[in-house]
């Protein structure tokens, strides 16, 4: 045979094996999905892959349904932008995106794989933001996979639909889907997500047997809500969940036959409709402007339900029969998760309101309150008073959560507390570890919030806490080489925390008398 065409046969071979194939004239990284061809961008040390639509556009009559695929396209689609952001109100002012806008045309992902990854079967790490259901995106320049994907990892983040559009309980809607469930399409979302990464992720140099779910907040909450649901069994084998838990106290409203009553009231009252053909003519924007409102009281009506098919059950009852996705666990929150409530509240912590909250919330139980809550002093009572709103707000759901998995699985367990405080704002008050505040951390996007003097520490805190949760995905153990150890959680070893600080260690957890008693207040 000609020489030549033994040596272009040899070409067209090794381009076609490649996982990023470099075709035609562009240098561009290139990927063959499902779908499609998609090119990303390449920063020298990361290939970027954004605004793949993993479903089909949820407009029309596929609102308010589980996605559905999305459509195949011819030639390359340009991957270089982040897509939509999904249609939400101005909920929380710190969130900042970088896509077009909002758009009931949402459902997009990014992909973001090390630059050297071809050929390799890298650990997957799929992100999912928080918002409280309502807000987020994946266009935030703090949860941008680019410097987290340097540690090894491909990194992928989903839009999923949020408030009315994503979590609206209807008995139409109940009856349409041949399932006799309705809601928690925020969630199936994610699902499809999962799918979308085990069937195309090993083309762009990922191991779709080593997939990690982790998120925060709202996306914390998801990850526990994909630990206990059924539908998401085999589709990951690790969840990182950072300040929330779907064990929450129980709310009466949550399951669907009482939601579909509330649901329906609710937009009756508001936009003069009931039947679900009306509902789905009323344009995006209408809807949303209908549901939202500055301070409005409604702005958080629509979230998770226990809806017979994603949750068959509550999450407690889930774990509590062991029927949860039994996967190694690494969860924990921050300090200070309340120092919004307590910073913008109009009335300060005193020791005498403290001990009528006590009171008021506790009743017989109030001295046990204060026992575990102490509030001699003022000073004593600020610090207390904090402590309360941050376990009333998310850290008890996310213990509850590490307890329940602890008592069924059989899985390791990791516990943290992310206690060092950012660099406050000069423009805010200051916060502590507050809320969301380990995200920039986890991301190494530190430098994406402008105006902060950022410390060495900050920045030693941010290498750790990368290698932690990447070393986390590859192996289900978040130890490795420089790094202070972190043991499993256990009650042989006193239920150990990592306290993730300028100087991380771990200890023994001295709250767990206090998050016993809550459980015996709150948990019926």
């Amino acid at each position: 045979m000609n020489a030549k065409i033994v040596w272009r046969s040899l070409v067209v071979w090794a381009m076609l094996a490649m996982p990023f194939a470099l075709l035609g004239a562009s240098s561009a990284p290139q990927v063959k999905t499902d779908s499609g061809l998609v090119e990303g961008k390449d920063d020298g040390a990361v290939h970027a892959f954004l605004g793949i639509p993993y479903a089909a556009p949820p407009v029309g009559d596929l609102r308010w349904k589980p996605p559905a695929p999305a459509a195949k396209w011819s030639g390359v689609r340009k991957s270089t932008e982040f897509g939509a952001h999904c249609m939400q109100g101005n909920v929380f002012g710190d969130m900042t995106f970088r896509d077009s806008g909002g758009s009931e045309d949402c459902l997009f992902l990014n992909v973001w794989v090390p630059a050297k990854a071809s050929g390799a079967k890298l650990p997957v790490m799929v992100w999912i933001y928080g918002g409280g259901f309502q807000a987020g995106a994946t266009s935030e320049a703090r949860q941008d996979g680019t410097h987290l994907a340097q540690q090894g990892v491909i990194v992928v983040s989903m839009n999923y639909r949020l408030g009315v559009f994503g979590f609206f309980v209807h008995s139409e809607l109940a009856k349409e889907s041949g399932r006799n469930a309705a809601g928690n399409y925020g969630l199936l979302d994610q699902v499809a997500t999962l799918k979308w990464v085990h069937d195309n992720i090993a083309a762009f140099g990922g191991d779709p047997g080593n997939v990690t779910i982790f998120g925060e907040s709202a996306g914390s909450f998801s990850v526990s809500a994909q630990m206990a649901s059924p539908l998401a069994k085999d589709l990951f084998q690790k969840a990182i969940g950072e300040s929330g838990g779907a064990g929450e106290r129980p709310d009466p409203d949550a399951a669907e036959k009482f939601r579909e009553v509330k649901d329906l009231k609710l937009a009756s009252s508001i936009l003069g409709v009931q039947t679900l053909a009306e509902l789905r003519a009323i344009t995006a924007e209408k809807l949303l402007n209908a549901f939202f409102k500055p301070g409005g009281e409604n702005n958080f009506a629509f979230g998770p339900d226990v809806d017979g098919y994603f949750l068959p059950e509550p999450p407690p009852a889930l774990f509590a029969a062991g029927k949860q996705n039994d996967v190694p666990l690494l969860a924990g929150w921050n300090r200070d998760e309340g120092s919004f409530e307590i910073a913008f509240s109009p009335q300060k912590p005193t020791a005498e309101n403290l001990k009528a909250t006590a009171q008021k919330e506790f009743g017989a139980k109030a001295d046990e309150f204060l026992r575990l809550y102490p509030a001699t002093t003022d000073a004593q009572a600020q610090r207390s008073a904090l402590d309360f709103a941050s376990d009333r707000f998310i850290s008890w759901s996310t213990w509850w959560w590490m307890e329940a998995q602890s008592k069924t699985g059989k899985q390791p367990i990791y516990r943290f507390r992310f206690d060092l405080g950012p660099p406050a704002d000069p423009k805010g008050p200051q916060l502590g570890a507050y809320h969301s505040a380990e995200i920039e951390y986890v991301f190494g996007q530190l430098d994406s919030k402008a105006g902060i003097a950022w410390r060495a520490e900050d920045r030693q805190l941010s290498e750790e806490m990368q290698k932690y949760w990447a070393n986390f995905a590859r192996s289900g153990d978040p130890n490795g080489p420089g790094l202070p150890k972190w043991p499993v959680y256990s009650s042989a070893d006193g239920w150990p925390v990592m306290y993730l600080d300028a100087k991380s260690a771990a200890h023994k957890d001295d709250l767990r008398e206090r998050y016993l008693f809550l459980t015996g207040a709150w948990v019926k």
